[in-house]
């Protein structure tokens, strides 16, 4: 990149990001995501809404974006002209998704065309916007008629969601094009939800209690964090919903020794502490040390204490002893939370699902191994796939007889046959999975 970043206008910079993320490079073998890319990026924007806003935007409906613009693709791109592509794509983005006037896209984009130092792509770029603009009343309706072109997604998840769930299938996958509100967990230690939804309404901020969780609040519109009363004091903490039914079923008591197994960023450790301040030690275990550093930041923030550790938990010694409660939020697909992550539709791939259902398996009897006898364990995804929830449960029951489950009675979700399904809900909370499981009190 020959300019400096700053030099750069805000659409050239999210094409820079997009051929990192999307499969517009063939010679891209490892793509980054959104959350890798945009920080850095962002701070030397100034109009660092709208960038998020591009990049998002054309991860969630790429696959109808590309199916737009070929027609006026005379010629493929090559691999090195990856950032045409994403420019052609951002385009027909602003011009069918945003209110930003077609006059004012086409001109920023063939602007960012020269920025990238194609000039002789300039005129193709702006003849082909040209020409979008033209037909754009037309431009959708002749797309194929299927799932996975009218919500946007891979073919495979659509095909895995539709036998896993195909009465919710559509509804899933329209609810992950819907980007999720923003979701905050009071912490009770510092007054009740209703008193912070009073100090809510004070600052006029319009927000609703949420149904499942007792601390969870929901704001009809996202805010600058430091614009919440009592923020910085760790008076409250973003968490989605779905995530704080964690803490509320590992049902932590006082003396308790509970380790959370995979706890980067923390917003699990904080919460689980929030609820019982009278542990005798919660370890907060993650195997990335720079994610584990925000687990101290949060709950500096929330001025509370917890034993962290950088391990890996198959290399973890507890030499300490073992846990009364351990919760296992394992690594996943994250399918549960595209609408706040869209780009995962192209990060991730099918055979991802069986590796991390061997990880997942894998991590599952390691941590049951750190059970004391009489202890619970609460395995928790944020997938919306089976291979990663119920079947890998199932698969750790048939092979160990001192676990057993025990069934969480709720309102939320649904049965799915071991544990319980959460889907994405556009106005509420993100896709989860919960299995609450037991070690039998006589074996050791």
């Amino acid at each position: 990149m020959s300019n400096a970043a700053t030099d750069l206008n805000t659409r050239a910079l999210a094409a820079q990001i997009l051929v990192q993320v999307l499969p517009l490079n063939r010679q891209n073998l490892h793509p980054r995501s959104l959350s890798d890319l945009l920080p850095a990026v962002a701070e030397k924007d100034k109009d660092q809404g709208l960038l998020q806003e591009l990049c998002f935007g054309v991860c969630r409906w790429y696959t109808r974006l590309d199916k737009v613009a070929t027609p006026f693709i005379r010629q493929p791109f090559k691999s090195r002209d990856a950032d045409l592509h994403a420019l052609l794509l951002l385009g027909l983005y602003q011009m069918l998704y945003l209110r930003v006037p077609d006059h004012a896209a086409i001109s920023e984009t063939v602007e960012a065309c020269r920025q990238l130092n194609k000039p002789w792509a300039v005129k193709v770029l702006n003849g082909m916007l040209r020409q979008a603009q033209r037909n754009k009343s037309n431009l959708e309706n002749t797309l194929p008629d299927n799932l996975a072109i009218s919500t946007a997604h891979p073919k495979w998840l659509v095909d895995a969601l539709t036998s896993a769930w195909p009465a919710q299938a559509e509804k899933i996958l329209q609810a992950n094009n819907e980007p999720g509100p923003m979701c905050l967990r009071v912490n009770r230690l510092h007054g009740s939800r209703d008193a912070y939804l009073a100090r809510l309404n004070e600052k006029q901020i319009k927000a609703r209690a949420g149904e499942f969780a007792d601390s969870a609040v929901y704001l009809q519109q996202p805010v600058d964090v430091l614009e919440l009363p009592g923020f910085s004091e760790g008076h409250v903490s973003v968490q989605d919903e779905a995530a704080q039914l964690s803490a509320l079923l590992l049902a932590p008591q006082p003396g308790d020794r509970i380790l959370d197994a995979c706890a980067a960023p923390g917003g699990k450790t904080g919460h689980i502490l929030e609820l019982q301040p009278a542990l005798s030690e919660l370890v907060a275990l993650d195997v990335d040390n720079t994610r584990l550093q925000r687990v101290q930041e949060n709950l500096t923030r929330l001025q509370l204490r917890a034993t962290l550790v950088h391990s890996d938990l198959q290399q973890y010694n507890a030499g300490a002893g073992l846990f009364d409660r351990i919760l296992l939020d394992a690594p996943c697909s994250a399918t549960g939370v595209i609408r706040r992550h869209p780009d995962i539709k192209w990060l991730r791939k099918r055979a991802d699902i069986r590796q991390l259902a061997e990880t997942q398996l894998r991590l599952l009897n390691v941590a049951f191994n750190l059970l004391k006898p009489g202890g619970s364990l609460l395995y928790a995804t944020c997938s919306a796939l089976p291979q990663e929830n119920n079947r890998v449960v199932q698969l750790f029951l048939a092979h160990e007889p001192l676990a057993h489950e025990i069934k969480i009675d709720a309102d939320w979700g649904q049965d799915a046959g071991i544990g319980r399904q959460l889907f994405a809900n556009e106005k509420a909370h993100d896709g989860f999975y919960y299995a609450h499981l037991m070690r039998e009190a006589q074996g050791h």
